[in-house]
């Protein structure tokens, strides 16, 4: 890693770029928001990381093999390519702490909320986690960010819309922000936030 420090938009999977279909355990149940590749390509534009974070416990859990995270991936990478549209890196946790064999069954430091993959992106692509954001459907999102340093948005699609309603007046912090979906929160942070 070389050069000045950037801001980083890291960016949930499942409910957050793509439909929430429960564990995709096959590339066809991948279905990605009409948005998502716009979201994307508006972090590249203003110069940000794009980065993708997301917990895939379904191998560990025995749901699916490896190999199926990877063809899944591959058809996100292509479809944002296709748009024009970058991710800068992708982080993904297999892990679960209590379940499966060996490797997989893991107390790693890389399951969100834990903040692993975030500090990897600071250490390997030189992400300045404190002018960074998390955007995710899930408290579990939020609380990644705030453990990392970052700040932490939640999009009302996938879970977030039952998150917000019936769990977030209980959580100890609320979101820093709520949007409808991942464009409008790209859109919210990039026009709150100085340039990197």
């Amino acid at each position: 890693m070389t050069g000045a420090k950037r801001p980083a938009i890291f960016l949930d999977r499942d409910g957050t770029l793509s439909h929430e279909v429960g564990y995709v355990n096959h590339p066809s149940r991948f279905r990605l928001y009409p948005w998502s590749v716009d979201a994307v390509r508006a972090i590249n534009r203003a110069g940000w990381l794009a980065v993708l974070v997301t917990n895939q416990a379904g191998v560990a859990r025995g749901y699916f093999p490896e190999k199926v995270v990877h063809q899944v991936m591959d058809k996100l990478q292509k479809a944002m390519a296709s748009g024009g549209a970058r991710l800068d890196e992708v982080y993904v946790c297999l892990h679960h702490p209590t379940l499966g064999e060996p490797p997989y069954r893991m107390d790693c430091d890389c399951r969100k909320p834990r903040p692993g993959l975030l500090r990897r992106a600071e250490s390997e692509l030189g992400a300045d986690l404190s002018r960074s954001w998390v955007v995710g459907d899930r408290l579990g999102d939020l609380q990644v960010a705030w453990n990392a340093g970052a700040r932490g948005a939640l999009v009302k699609t996938g879970y977030g819309r039952g998150e917000l309603e019936h769990l977030a007046p209980g959580w100890e912090r609320p979101p820093d922000l709520v949007a409808a979906h991942v464009l409008e929160a790209v859109e919210q942070i990039l026009s709150r936030t100085q340039s990197p």
